[in-house]
């Protein structure tokens, strides 16, 4: 008995020994970083800065997986699905992880308890673009021209849910306009519509759109907040132009998949800490539009904190703006639902505008009840 006793506490002690070791000496091979959007848009150029910072610091490669569809989920949901070895990262955003979980009734994640978080990577302004050749010539009358001509006007989003998709939910709603919206599969082909004429305008992060801008093939009339953006500085604020309530702030962070050892979640913690604080990185993405969270909004913990409070606010206003959620893959019925073309999904009627509160709560609230109100006539992502 005491024999047996002691082989099976031998083998115990090697197990759990054998653990901390292979965390130790993480990583040993190249990392898969997830990004559930396509190539090109503000994810993707975010993740592939990350990645090369904390690839030199990790000293292995970590390679970009774009996995896009359903504004997002379809990726986020692999990245959920895989080992949590530390090996499969996922580069998310406030559409995959805080939009999602309240549109979609039907999602193969939790996107608070299905990831361990690693860390903010970038906070971006969203800026309001539209086709080079759109008639107005500021502010007062792009907003005129909305408002007189209606939902003949095409507003570009990349994915129902996603953060082009709540930015300008949130600008139209609180300015009363009632565009008709035509969604994609993600920024990038959002873009290149908005780009060759073939939709009207667009919101998005200033790190996906200022190179458009900065080329002339796109207009710009106003970036959320108070502020200018280094990266547009002719572009007027919110503030400025008297939006004063067009107060958005996008985040991106990396999650992996939970119950990832605790010391690898500090390496990659810290391999992402050491990148944010390489002054290449900083100006890269000061020069895209975007900043570097300051040293007290960096960690695991901070991101887990903001992610529960975004969540939370998301879940309060469904409850009293709509108890009906998409379900993904169930076609609407109604019209404006059309196939699938050259990256465009559908195009869908506006509702009435409505908002309840400023910043987030106010674009989640009016999120939700807008595709309650049209949800018959979405083809859902």
């Amino acid at each position: 008995m005491k024999t047996t006793f002691k082989a099976l506490f031998g083998v115990a002690a090697l197990v759990m020994g054998c653990l901390p070791a292979a965390a130790q000496n993480y990583p040993t091979r190249p990392i898969t970083m997830v990004v559930p959007y396509p190539a090109g848009g503000p994810s993707d150029v975010i993740a592939r800065i990350m990645a090369d910072g904390m690839s030199r610091v990790l000293g292995q490669n970590i390679m970009i997986e774009n996995v896009g569809g359903a504004g997002g989920t379809i990726g986020t949901a692999r990245a959920a699905g895989s080992e949590h070895d530390g090996y499969t990262l996922l580069a998310a955003s406030m559409g995959s992880h805080v939009s999602a979980p309240a549109l979609y009734a039907n999602l193969k994640y939790d996107s608070t308890k299905d990831f361990q978080p690693i860390g903010l990577t970038a906070n971006a302004p969203a800026v309001v673009v539209a086709r080079k050749d759109f008639p107005a010539k500021d502010f007062k009358e792009f907003v005129a021209y909305l408002k007189k001509n209606g939902d003949s006007v095409k507003q570009a989003h990349g994915g129902v849910g996603s953060s082009s998709h709540m930015a300008c939910l949130l600008f139209t709603s609180q300015l009363g306009l009632k565009p008709n919206l035509v969604a994609y599969r993600g920024t990038g082909p959002a873009l290149n519509d908005v780009i060759g004429g073939h939709v009207d305008f667009f919101c998005e992060q200033a790190v996906s759109v200022q190179g458009a801008v900065r080329g002339g093939t796109v207009k710009a009339y106003v970036v959320s907040g108070n502020t200018r953006s280094p990266a547009l500085p002719d572009v007027p604020s919110a503030k400025e132009v008297g939006a004063n309530d067009y107060q958005i702030n996008i985040w991106s962070a990396i999650f992996a998949p939970k119950d990832t050892p605790k010391a690898v979640v500090d390496k990659l913690s810290d391999a992402l800490n050491k990148a944010l604080d390489d002054p290449a990185v900083e100006k890269r993405l000061l020069e895209l539009g975007g900043t570097v969270p300051p040293k007290a909004e960096r960690g695991p913990a901070y991101l887990a904190n903001l992610l529960d409070a975004d969540a939370q606010r998301q879940r309060r206003c469904g409850a009293r703006a709509c108890p009906r959620r998409c379900s993904i893959g169930r076609g609407g019925t109604g019209a404006g639902q059309g196939p699938a073309e050259g990256g465009r999904m559908h195009s869908v009627r506006s509702g009435r505008a409505w908002a309840a509160q400023a910043g987030r709560t106010q674009v989640f609230c009016y999120l939700r009840t807008r595709l309650d109100r049209s949800w018959r006539g979405v083809a859902h992502l």
